[in-house]
Parts: structure tokens; sequence; C-alpha cells
């Protein structure tokens, strides 16, 4: 298969899963006008939701054109989909809304202005519950965490595009804050579009919608693997270059591990995953910046320094019990400063468009160790298996562990390069 080299000299400003601007507004990852009689012919009918008629008369005359909360969102000067058909859809999602009214009804709703969720706290766990409940609508559902609902109207919509016929299918996803957007995505005439509605509450749980934006796509790509890619033909400034949803399920033990032992490694900041290394040569993955990351493994927080140090006493316990290495190890490798007891902190400069590590599968070794199989995931460059890491780690009973070894090769693409110039063992 034909690699794809790296892409060097870009520098990351930090990014929310993909997707949201700097005042908190969201941007849809998520992934021409025609006559009347074929738009309709294309047109699905909406799912039909049970408490459809609970609709009140507020949530219909709520401000469907607040386009106000999507001023940054370059729009698309020819739309594939009618009036007649937007306000089908906005009248689905709204219904689609008040079906998981009650999860949300509850919460408390501060005073915040039109582009936020209008929520306090959502956790995890909500959700998940109403990705669920979409799910049982026999609506397209996703969260970060949760297997998408009702994939197959995503293959079907990939199988007709592929086919050249015309097609659209609604994905809803619900964001970390509570907002849910609707995601459209139409081909029609060799043209691909999507439709964003996003859906914010109001006290009561009472669902709006918060605006609507209309993008062309360059392109689509539902992989082999399953994942469902997309780019828009106008990159926002510092969002992510494709956006893109797990279609196919990953199990829920592979979720775990992988949120325990590498959702907070970097592919890019340092050498722990793009180096072949064990206990005989872990030297060569010993850097000053690793530190940041491995101190939020252990604590859950972010690390926080006085006058730039890291006490060595700290600094030693948290990298002893991480990796295989010694005190004199890391004083010769992490900037240890005898004078003051103490490690100098270096901050990660994030990098721009970085893949991601999935545990795909895993076997769990008669010593107690654990052997990972993580796949690399470059989205951003429409890649689901960009790279695919064997790691061994070795769990505590307290709930700590170490990574006792790593190797990589490369599958669709070259590897990221490596920090410090140090080439692959």
């Amino acid at each position: 298969m034909k690699k794809i080299k790296w892409l060097s000299g870009r520098f990351r400003v930090p990014v929310l899963l993909l997707l949201f601007a700097t005042a908190g507004v969201f941007l849809w990852r998520q992934s021409h006008a025609e006559k009347q009689k074929a738009a309709e012919e294309v047109w699905e009918p909406p799912v039909e939701i049970n408490n459809r008629d609970a609709v009140t008369e507020e949530t219909e005359a709520a401000d469907i054109s607040a386009d106000s909360a999507y001023w940054f969102i370059p729009q698309t000067s020819t739309e594939l989909l009618s009036e007649k058909e937007k306000k089908q859809l906005q009248s689905m999602v709204l219904s689609a809304a008040e079906s998981v009214r009650e999860i949300y009804k509850d919460i408390v709703i501060t005073d915040t202005p039109d582009y936020s969720s209008g929520l306090s706290e959502f956790s995890g766990e909500q959700r998940k519950t109403v990705v669920e409940r979409l799910g049982e609508a026999g609506l397209i559902s996703i969260e970060e965490d949760t297997n998408m609902q009702n994939p197959e109207g995503i293959k079907t919509f990939y199988a007709d595009y592929l086919n050249g016929h015309d097609s659209m299918v609604t994905v809803f996803e619900v964001r970390r804050d509570g907002l849910i957007g609707a995601i459209t995505f139409i081909y029609r005439k060799e043209q691909l579009q999507n439709y964003n509605i996003g859906i914010r509450w109001k006290k009561g749980g009472i669902p709006e919608i918060q605006g609507t934006s209309v993008r062309d796509l360059a392109d689509i790509k539902l992989t082999e693997k399953g994942y469902f890619i997309y780019a828009y033909e106008d990159v926002i400034a510092h969002s992510s270059l494709r956006q893109y949803w797990r279609v196919e399920p990953l199990s829920e033990d592979c979720r775990k591990l992988t949120k325990k032992y590498i959702s907070g490694l970097s592919y890019v900041n340092y050498n722990v995953l793009v180096t072949n290394w064990d206990n005989g040569n872990v030297e060569d993955i010993l850097m000053p910046c690793m530190f940041e990351d491995i101190y939020r493994i252990y604590t859950g927080e972010n690390l926080k320094t006085k006058e730039g140090k890291i006490p060595a006493e700290e600094y030693e316990r948290i990298m002893t019990t991480y990796f295989p290495v010694s005190i004199e190890q890391l004083r010769e490798c992490c900037g240890y400063d005898e004078g003051s007891k103490s490690y100098e902190y270096e901050k990660i400069f994030q990098k721009q468009y970085p893949p991601f590590g999935e545990v795909v599968d895993y076997t769990e070794n008669t010593d107690g160790t654990v052997t990972l199989i993580v796949d690399g995931v470059w989205p951003d460059y429409n890649s689901d298996l960009a790279f695919r890491n064997t790691v061994v780690v070795q769990p505590f009973e307290d709930g700590t562990f170490r990574y006792l070894s790593n190797s990589i090769e490369p599958v669709e693409m070259e590897l990221p390069p490596i920090a410090g110039g140090k080439g692959i063992v």
C-alpha cells in the first residue's frame, strides 16, 4: 500500500473531538439547486418519534435562523436541499430532541449566551443515555465514548454514493456539553454537501434550534476498518482537516484499555509510541516534556509547577512507577538540578493534526502483564490504520501500571518523526 509522508512544519493550536470554536461554539465534525420534484424523490421520510405530538408551540416557534451562532462557518452559496426539506428536517430534529427531553429537564440551566449549550454540566453517562434513546427510536446516533447506533444508514448512504445514486442520511451527535448536532449528508448529481442543525436547551429541558449551516464537502470515505471520514471544501482556521466517526463497534474492553493506557500518550511530542524500546534501551524515550502527560495519567489532573520546577521526589516516584527506569537514568536524561533537588518543567508545544491510538485487541499474559494491539488512527490524513503498535503494560494492584515495551510498524503511512532527531530503533 502506498504510504503517505508525514507533513512537517505545522504547529498545532489546541482544538477540542474534534471541533469547538474558542467561545464554546462547536464546529460540526462531524463527517446546485434541483427541481422540487427531483428533490422530493430523494427525500427520506423522517423517523417517527413516539412523543412527536409533545412538541410545544414554544418549541415550534424556536428561532430556527439563529445564524449568529454560526457566523464563523463558511456557508455554501448553492444548497442541495429545498426549503421544504430543510423544514422537514428541522421538525424531525426537534421531535427527536423532545424524545430525550427528560434527560435534560432537571439539569441546572445557567444564564448563558445563545452559542452555548444552556447546561451547567453534562456527564458521560448522560451522553450515552441520550445516544441510546435516540438509537431506540431508529435514529443514527453517536458520542465519543459510545458505539454508533443504527450504523447501517451510513453504510447504505456510502454505497449509494459509490454507485452514483442520489441519497441522504442524518446522524445525531451528542457533544460533550450536551449540545446535539444533527448532520444530514446529501449526495445529488455528483455533489456532496451537509446540512447541520444545532440543538441547545432551555429551562425545563425544552429544546430549541441554535442555528443551521450548509457546507460543501470535498470528499467522504468509509474505510474497510469502519471509520466514516469526511472533509469540507473550506477548512476553518485551526480546525481539523477532516472529521470522523467510528461506524463499526469497538468492544467495551478495548475502550476501557484505550482510556487507561493509551489515550494520555502522544505520537508526536515524545518517543514513547514511535520508538521500538524495552528496558534495555529505555533511555531512548526519556525526555523532560513527557512528564506532563505521565503526571496527568497518574493524577487525572494537569501539572502545576512552582517557578517551573518539579520536586525530584515526585518526579522520580511517578516516572519509576510508569517506566522501567532507575533514578540515575532519569537524572541523566531528564534535566535534574542537583542544587534545587528538582527537575525543570519542559512544556509541550502541541503539534497540529496528530494521530491517536486505540486498542483493538489485547492478551492477558500468564505473568500478569497485558499485551495491547494499538492502531494509530490519523483521520486528518484519511487513515484509520496509519501504523500499528504492540504495547506491553504491567498493571499494579493500586491502579497504577508500568509501560514495559513498545514496538511499532508503519501500515498506511510513514511514522511521525522522532522527537529530538533520534531514528527508529
